[in-house]
């Protein structure tokens, strides 16, 4: 049961409270800005210097989420901010309280989630002091910011607040954080209205693509034999989902996704070739080293993509469409650079392009498939760790909202349970942070309540956050957690095995009874040893209206494949069904 305080709310964005010129503290300046803006749910933890700020949020109607921990937090915003298209806000202290969001920050720019992390700081005269509880955060949060501020006079709170709301869901978003000195929150001033429309010096976006690009790239779609569009996490920041769907249909081309790009097209559709790279489907992997021109939409060609840079895509031209001018052949030359708003691009760029056959591509696309499906020994009595998957995704209809943490269940996740629409993984991708899937799963069911949330999980990931199932409790949220427990760090012990001749040092661990330990916290607990029980302890935990944790007790040394080790190319996969080499 939710055992905040209750208070009459409104659908919609809370409306504001404050009028007119009358002094406000800096706390009350900022919770009316907050509701300016749009926020209704804050996540966080308190501490001395934001006291304040929580006083004033006493009277507020925007709902506060305490989380155990500021990671939690931060975690929690971020897939909140995912789920919904909206920026994600966290309030804590300073300090330590500060410092702890500092992974989720990361996380949150490496993924280009929009986020607010408001955080508490010593009183202005004492900065630079060792004060109790001082940190410097701004400097600390520089690299892995898209911006921060520090507040020094109360009057310029609210501006300030819009900037970075301003910043952090414009353009490529990306995680601000706004420092609050305590007299700044404790002082007094005039609210202005701040209505002008926000032009900052410096900072532009362009969202209009330059229409003679958008022509080039759609002239070389038509032209090309053996075209495969590769969308990423950017097409679904862009709520351009729908438009890429109208292209890839029109030109009749194969579609590809990152991990962050799962869903922007439906999987079960004929002309998709599901995930890219290391752990992608070999059919992705070697329809992007055949073809002749490669679209990419919203994503940045990392390396767990590219495999060996050198090799990657051959004989393909290159066209690159993104809202970031820096990630334009940062990572790999291109041909036709496309620098804008996906959804606007796509949306353009459809009244150009003209519909091909593609039978011979597609013939040889459905060869690959057939040849090497994404497949794996299931005739034991163990649990698989993708039987449990390809079940749940079964029993949801492939409908649920799913967070992961980051290792092997992460990459099984997105090669087994089929994503048909955006919004629906929730998962760290950049940075790869462990712990990320349970408060991930609190901050989109909270955005989501009427939503199936189910977090599949490794044991070393969920006994990183773990601590977050009271939050769960507490707010009466109904997700699901599936625990993969195989005693290792999987993907830890899965390279130890490859490359370090099965020497699995400090890669094992022991855990407690998760079962036991979900119902201690006051969830359900559920256990699952056999592959015969897998689908009916599945199905209880769906039916289970509130947070249920299943320890699913996997087979120890199962691997993910196929994989694609560092320094190879996307074309040289280990774990294939049959030889490959006919393929390089």
């Amino acid at each position: 049961m939710d055992n905040t305080r209750k208070r009459t709310r409104q659908s919609g964005p809370p409306e504001t409270s404050r009028k007119g010129s009358e002094q406000m503290t800096g706390a009350q300046i900022l919770c009316e800005q907050l509701l300016r803006e749009g926020v209704d749910t804050v996540f966080g933890y308190p501490g001395g210097v934001v006291l304040p700020i929580f006083d004033a949020l006493y009277d507020s109607p925007i709902r506060f989420i305490l989380t155990r921990h500021e990671q939690g937090a931060t975690h929690a915003a971020d897939a909140y901010a995912r789920a919904t298209g909206k920026v994600g806000v966290v309030l804590v202290t300073s300090g330590p309280g500060a410092t702890n969001t500092v992974t989720g920050l990361a996380t949150a720019n490496m993924d280009s989630t929009p986020m607010v992390v408001l955080t508490g700081q010593v009183k202005t005269n004492l900065i630079g002091n060792d004060a109790f509880q001082e940190a410097d955060i701004t400097g600390i949060t520089r690299p892995i910011t898209k911006h921060n501020y520090i507040v020094k006079d109360t009057a310029l709170l609210a501006r300030t607040i819009k900037e970075a709301f301003h910043i952090a869901k414009t353009g490529r978003p990306g995680p601000v954080l706004v420092d609050l000195p305590v007299d700044v929150s404790s002082g007094s001033a005039v609210m202005g209205d701040e209505t002008e429309p926000m032009d900052l010096p410096g900072y532009h976006v362009r969202v209009n693509g330059h229409i003679r690009q958008i022509k080039r790239a759609a002239e070389a779609i038509n032209r090309s034999e053996r075209p495969v569009i590769y969308a990423g996490g950017g097409v679904i920041l862009s709520n351009g989902s729908e438009a890429l769907r109208a292209l890839v249909d029109k030109a009749n081309a194969p579609v590809t996704t990152t991990l962050l790009g799962l869903g922007c097209y439906d999987e079960n559709a004929y002309r998709s070739l599901r995930m890219l790279g290391m752990h992608g489907t070999a059919y992705a992997n070697f329809a992007v080293q055949e073809c002749d021109l490669l679209v990419s939409v919203g994503a940045r060609f990392d390396d767990r993509i590219t495999g060996d840079v050198k090799r990657f895509a051959p004989h393909a031209k290159i066209i690159h469409i993104d809202i970031d001018p820096a990630s334009i052949s940062k990572c790999v030359k291109v041909d036709i650079p496309v620098v804008g708003d996906a959804k606007y691009i796509l949306s353009e760029m459809l009244d150009y392009i003209e519909p091909r056959d593609r039978s011979d591509w597609f013939a040889r696309i459905d060869a690959l498939k057939s040849k090497y499906p994404l497949i794996y020994d299931n005739s034991g009595e163990e649990i698989k760790p993708q039987y449990v998957i390809e079940e749940v995704s079964r029993q949801t209809q492939g409908k649920a909202i799913v967070c992961t943490g980051v290792g092997q269940h992460q990459m099984w996740t997105a090669q087994f349970y089929k994503f048909s629409q955006p919004r629906h993984i929730m998962t760290s991708g950049g940075l790869g942070t462990m712990g990320f899937g349970l408060p991930a799963a609190i901050g989109a069911q909270i955005a989501c309540p009427d939503a199936t949330v189910v977090d599949i999980d490794g044991d070393s990931s969920f006994s990183m956050t773990l601590n977050e199932i009271p939050t769960a409790v507490e707010h009466g949220l109904p997700l699901k957690v599936c625990v993969l427990n195989n005693g290792y760090m999987g993907m830890v012990r899965q390279w130890q095995e490859l490359f370090y001749r099965r020497r699995y040092s400090k890669s094992e661990l022991g855990h407690p009874c998760f079962a036991k330990l979900a119902e201690a916290f006051g969830a359900v607990g559920l256990t699952a040893k056999t592959k015969a029980e897998v689908p009916g302890v599945i199905e209880q935990m769906l039916k289970e209206d509130r947070c249920c944790v299943v320890d699913f007790q996997i087979a120890r040394e199962e691997n993910v494949w196929p994989m694609v080790a560092s320094g190879k190319g996307l074309h040289e996969m280990s774990g294939l069904p049959t030889d490959a080499s006919e393929m390089v």
